[in-house]
């Protein structure tokens, strides 16, 4: 049973039948670091201990010529394929001879593709996307995913079949496919299936079955949320802009004579609004008098309200009067601290004096 001189490609170990180490060739002690002396009448064992994850020493003892190869696995981290040859003397199995080949490399990919193999369908099977992979003639080749059942459509209802003869009635879903299989990497969203996809086409390496590999990500129903988002927001503002003109409209009280109410707050923004729509009224009804009302405001800051007052002088430069009623105290003495000279600007302290002053004008420009 002495095997320590076969000149073979393996590793050859021989064990007795209490797995003593009867044989190490030459190539066992490179690959274990073991002298051919230092491993003889050892228990292998000891000499090569090995985790539970795979087989033991023991199920290499075997009486069979046709024995599936087993793979052991060091503590080390290494791991070997193991072909036994029973050892025999006459009937009696005396031990085996043990050939074998380091795979942990084979073993490292075999687990990666594994693992890889796993997160592809748990992605696939729990999230709302189709994955698929075509032939160089654009044939599908592989086609998976949540997605696909979300738009009805079963996997093996795309296998074998051409995309770019399936999707022949829109335009871009055939360009985008034929761009990927020319090796562009591509990103787009496409209609297809009644669904709405954000699709990436991504070229595979040379030299593979597969010639393109396209992740597609169903965004209908976020496409439609943003719809509805979109008109909310669109009838909001639209809202907005009815509660503006409501808050400072613009009434015509007497021939010649516009008077607009500011209610709330106003702030710089707010303030060239009414500054264009007042200057806006005053052309367009050619008025003569125009009475901005401050009853509705309570406080302003020093740029709202030179604004306010640079809108009478803007008045001024139409032709008009600009009439400034209802200040309240608040809005007073922030208007002082402007240091601004009001002595041309007319002030009133309610609307009716206002219209008072503006209708006793016009009756004296009347009777001249």
């Amino acid at each position: 049973m002495n095997a320590a001189n076969h000149q073979v490609p393996f590793v050859v170990v021989g064990l007795d039948r209490e797995l003593r180490v009867t044989s190490w060739n030459d190539r066992a002690a490179a690959q274990f670091g073991r002298s051919q002396a230092d491993a003889l009448g050892r228990d292998v064992a000891e000499l090569l201990p090995v985790t539970d994850r795979d087989a033991a020493w023991r199920d290499l003892l075997v009486d069979r010529d046709d024995a599936p190869p087993q793979r052991l696995t060091f503590v080390d981290g290494r791991s070997f394929k193991w072909f036994a040859a029973p050892a025999r003397v006459g009937d009696e199995l005396v031990g085996v001879v043990c050939y074998g080949i380091d795979v942990t490399s084979q073993v490292a990919a075999q687990q990666a593709s594994e693992l890889e193999h796993v997160m592809l369908h748990v992605i696939a099977d729990n999230l709302p996307i189709t994955i698929c992979a075509y032939a160089h003639d654009g044939t599908y080749l592989f086609a998976d995913g949540m997605g696909l059942s979300m738009a009805g459509i079963q996997p093996a209802q795309l296998l074998g079949q051409n995309p770019l003869k399936l999707f022949e009635g829109n335009n871009d879903a055939v360009e985008f496919i034929r761009s990927g299989l020319d090796g562009v990497a591509s990103h787009m969203e496409i209609e297809t299936f009644g669904r709405i996809w954000d699709s990436w086409h991504i070229p595979a390496p040379p030299n593979n079955r597969a010639a393109l590999v396209s992740l597609s990500l169903d965004v209908t129903e976020a496409r439609r949320r943003e719809q509805e988002l979109a008109a909310k927001l669109d009838l909001i503002e639209r809202q907005r802009q009815v509660i503006r003109e409501l808050s400072t409209p613009i009434i015509e009280v007497w021939e010649g004579v516009v008077v607009m109410p500011i209610i709330g707050l106003v702030d710089s923004v707010r303030t060239a609004e009414i500054m264009e729509n007042l200057l806006s009224s005053v052309g367009r009804l050619r008025a003569r008098y125009a009475i901005l009302d401050m009853t509705g405001i309570d406080v302003v800051d020093t740029a709202t309200a030179n604004h306010l007052l640079g809108m009478i002088r803007a008045v001024r430069l139409l032709g008009a009067e600009g009439i400034i009623t209802g200040i309240q105290p608040g809005v007073a003495q922030t208007i002082v601290t402007l240091g601004v000279d009001l002595a041309h600007i007319v002030m009133h302290a309610n609307l009716r004096q206002a219209l008072k002053h503006c209708l006793a004008v016009a009756a004296r420009t009347t009777r001249r």
